[in-house]
């Protein structure tokens, strides 16, 4: 007999798990093994390591999947991107709780013990509902510090070490922090590759072009991770003055800043001019776009929009813009 368990019935047992031990805001004293976060200035002690994790959206999930820990998720959602190839087969043993955020009864009823997102949209009262009423239940509630709750704790700069970060504090809760070493050795081995790389590019200037909303390009501004990542490169940000992580402009704006490089992201949601081979094929055959310098050049980037967005997978878009930039600037 399969057993369904309602919300009504899941918050009952969410709110007597609460009752009969620590919580993540305080309360008894947490057992040895507890281990204690901050998560955008909420506190969180995490009495044990879970093992019934639910991961709100794909940079979330991603970050687990990483760590080797498939088998502590009872629930994933809001794929906005494919997965990346190397975690794809444990990615399809997670069971999947909405096409987009689920709502609060969808995330009780998998009775987790531990909810992350890397996005503060998924914890809105029409999704998950609020970190403060899930630490109440006795369910610690982790948040990216990139994207708080509060603007004012988000970092001024969007950079590496916050994702770096990130990655130690959730190995660390589910205690396997050697997983943690290893992927953060990695990724900053690769940090200093493309750190050292950087002054042969030429300072080139980048346009992060991500998506078009009814004609108008969204392009990345001074205050995010794209930002970030084209200044490690060697790149600048022809966009540098919007201050904005990402914002809309207009393509006679492109073409007065006239890049050197452009690097369009790739979204497959399966909208039109959503995939990069969309937004290149646009920017070759539009009567203004195809005189730019980046497009009469074939100085075109094309990375998954998921690792414009930070994750896990940021170092790899990094990677990519860097390599692309050296080999642009022994064309010069």
């Amino acid at each position: 007999m399969k057993i369904v368990i309602t919300g009504a019935v899941a918050l009952v047992a969410l709110t007597l798990a609460s009752c009969a031990g620590p919580t993540a805001a305080g309360g008894a004293s947490p057992r040895a093994s507890a281990t204690t976060v901050t998560s955008c200035g909420m506190q969180l002690t995490v009495p044990e390591p879970p093992k019934r994790a639910v991961a709100l959206e794909q940079g979330a999930t991603e970050v687990m999947l990483a760590l080797g820990l498939q088998s502590r998720m009872v629930g994933t959602s809001y794929l906005t991107d494919a997965v990346a190839p190397e975690w794809r087969d444990a990615y399809d043993g997670v069971p999947v709780l909405a096409e987009q955020y689920p709502t609060t009864e969808q995330l009780r009823e998998t009775n987790p013990d531990f909810v992350y997102s890397m996005r503060a949209s998924a914890f809105a009262s029409e999704a998950a509902g609020s970190r403060e009423e899930l630490v109440d239940l006795g369910v610690p509630a982790y948040l990216s510090s990139n994207d708080c709750e509060d603007p004012a704790l988000i970092p001024d700069e969007v950079g590496f070490d916050a994702i770096l970060d990130e990655v130690t504090d959730i190995a660390r809760v589910f205690g396997v922090p050697e997983r943690a070493r290893g992927l953060v050795a990695d990724q900053r081995a690769t940090l200093e590759q493309v750190t050292a790389a950087a002054p042969d590019t030429g300072e080139p200037s980048i346009v992060w072009l991500y998506s078009s909303v009814n004609g108008a390009p969204v392009v990345a501004g001074a205050n995010g991770l794209a930002d970030t990542m084209g200044r490690v490169a060697g790149g600048t940000n022809a966009f540098d003055d919007l201050d904005a992580q990402w914002g809309e402009t207009s393509w006679d704006e492109i073409a007065q800043r006239d890049p050197d490089v452009i690097v369009v992201a790739d979204l497959s949601r399966g909208l039109p001019g959503d995939s990069a081979d969309d937004k290149i094929e646009q920017l070759r055959t539009d009567d203004v776009t195809k005189r730019l310098s980046a497009v009469r050049d074939d100085h075109l980037i094309a990375v998954p929009a998921t690792e414009l967005d930070p994750s896990v997978r940021s170092i790899d878009a990094l990677e990519t813009v860097s390599t692309a930039l050296t080999e642009y600037s022994e064309e010069r």
